[in-house]
Order: structure tokens, then sequence, then C-alpha cells
């Protein structure tokens, strides 16, 4: 068994993890992200112990703790650097202080790799050789799986491919650079392109569901496209056109054996999967990019605790 701890800005989560990938007991408890590195690291044993505590006998049994953390981060030396969503947190050694503090090997990496790599051990990923996996949600994360193994990178900073341009004219990512696909096609993106839609005076149940053009937030275009208005349509299929040019770019980089994709993005994305499929015709030289299986993660909500856990498989 191992323990998966997956650290947000405001919480931390953890569940013990068995060999199958099921996740068997949860705690959660709220992170204390301002206050010194002690206090945060403290947030973190308090969920460790919580888990330990429902279960005794697992105190035994654990092998290892994986840890989901903000980056940037260095995987290999277990160093959190410097969080923006963090800042109790600059170079603090987060993978040794939880081996010092439970007596087990820990490992650290960012939620897209290692929730990459729970999908290829236990989840949607299984019986592929290399996977392509992307997170898409308030932003686009992705992580790049070859023979059950991270790929890295360098120096530790691959498989940002929420980063891939796909319009150099485009509009400006958080990230600084111009025409990301995470600047069309992440949540917040989505909702500000719906926005200035509405705003040219176009009708659409989104307004109504939503009370306010301020307030209208990717859900709300979800409820209208499931409710059939044509806007909400209209814009769910201009994102899906938009990551089959990304995915298809992806295809003709790598050719993965399988692309798995998560987050509430993806889920609500999922009815368009085949059309990206076949539009990889158009956006992928590769002449065999159609046969790529495009697939929904096995894990929704708890992928960070799944994949900080599979670090210590």
């Amino acid at each position: 068994m191992t323990i998966g701890v997956d650290i947000g800005g405001t919480k931390v989560a953890a569940g013990l993890v068995d060999g199958s990938g099921e996740i068997t007991h949860k705690s959660r408890v709220p992170m204390a992200s301002t206050g010194d590195a002690a206090s945060g690291f403290a947030s973190v044993e308090g969920a460790v112990n919580a888990i330990f505590a429902a279960v005794p006998e697992a105190r035994a049994q654990v092998t290892g703790i994986g840890i989901c953390a903000p980056g940037p981060l260095d995987p290999a030396t277990g160093i959190i650097l410097n969080p923006p969503n963090v800042p109790c947190w600059r170079n603090f050694p987060l993978a040794a202080e939880i081996e010092r503090a439970f007596g087990v090997p820990a490992r650290v990496d960012n939620d897209a790799n290692a929730a990459g790599l729970a999908e290829a051990l236990w989840g949607a990923g299984v019986g592929y050789r290399n996977v392509f996996f992307a997170i898409l949600g308030t932003g686009i994360g992705t992580g790049i799986v070859f023979d059950r193994r991270i790929y890295h990178g360098r120096t530790g900073s691959a498989a940002e491919g929420g980063h891939v341009t796909i319009d150099y004219r485009g509009p400006v990512c958080g990230c600084g650079k111009h025409g990301c696909i995470e600047a069309y096609a992440s949540g917040p993106n989505i909702a500000r392109r719906t926005r200035e839609r509405l705003a040219r005076g176009e009708n659409s149940q989104i307004l109504e569901l939503a009370g306010a053009l301020e307030a209208v937030r990717t859900e709300h275009v979800g409820d209208a496209f499931r409710a059939g208005d044509a806007v909400a349509s209209e814009i769910l299929q201009e994102t899906a056109h938009l990551l089959t040019v990304w995915l298809g770019t992806i295809v003709d980089l790598l050719e993965p054996d399988v692309m798995v994709v998560g987050g509430g993005v993806a889920e609500l994305m999922s009815s368009f999967f085949q059309s990206i499929r076949a539009g990889f015709e158009r956006w992928a030289i590769n002449q065999r990019a159609v046969e790529i299986p495009l697939v929904l993660a096995r894990y929704g909500s708890d992928a960070g605790i799944a994949g900080a856990a599979a670090l210590c498989r």
C-alpha cells in the first residue's frame, strides 16, 4: 500500500491506495499555506496521520508516500522551489521531511505528471505503452508517460503541453506567451470567449443561467449546451476544433498509443471526442492518427491522490 497526498493552496487531501489503484480511505485538512514552512508541513503531517488514525494497521503496511505539490518543484530532489499558491515554502525539502517524519520513501511531482502515471498504471491508459495525459480544467496541464515512467526532460520541466502555441497572434496566456491552447480551451477561457460572444448581443440561455454577463462560467455553458442552446453548442464546437488542432500537433510530435484526458472541461467535451479524432485527418500529418484512442480518465477529483500514490508504486 502507498499513501498519496494532494497539496493545494487551501487544502491537503490524502488517501490510502492499494496495489490496484483503489483508494480505500481518504482524509482532508486545511493547508496553512501562508504561514511559515513548519506550519505548512504540519498540515501535510495532519492529513497523513488522519489516514493512520482511521486505519492503524496501515502504518506497518505503507511502503511509500507520494506527494502532488504545486510547482515549480524539482522531482529529482523532492524540493519545492517557490510555488505562488503555497508561499510558505521556498526551497523546501518536502520529500526529505516526509521521509524523516514517517520513515518511508517519499516522492514529489506535479499534478499532471503524477495523474498521467496513475492513468498509465491503473486507469484508462492500462495496456498501452506510451500515454499522453491532459487535464483540462482551470488550466491545462499535461504529462507524458513512456513505458510506465514519467518523462521529465533535462531539468524536470518537460510536458508543459498546455503552453503549446496554436496561434502566435492569439490572446496572451497567463504564462506570458501568445496563443497557448490554455488561453483558449481552459475553463476560464471558454467562459471568456462566451462572454465576448454574448457581449455582442447574441441571445442565449447562458445569460439567463448566469444572471449577468460578468458571472458567466463554463458550467453555465455546459448546462445551456445540454439544454440545446445554439450559442453554447457553437462555443463548444469551436473549443473542439481548437483541441483538434492542438492534439493533432501532439500526435505528430509524440505519436502516443493513447491520449487520456481528465478534468471538468474534459467531461464537458467528451461528446466531441469522436469528432476531434476524425479531425486528425486534417490536423495531423500522421496518416494513422485517427487510430489513436482519445478517452476520459478513470480518476476524477481524486486524480491528485491516485497520482501521488502512483509515484511510489
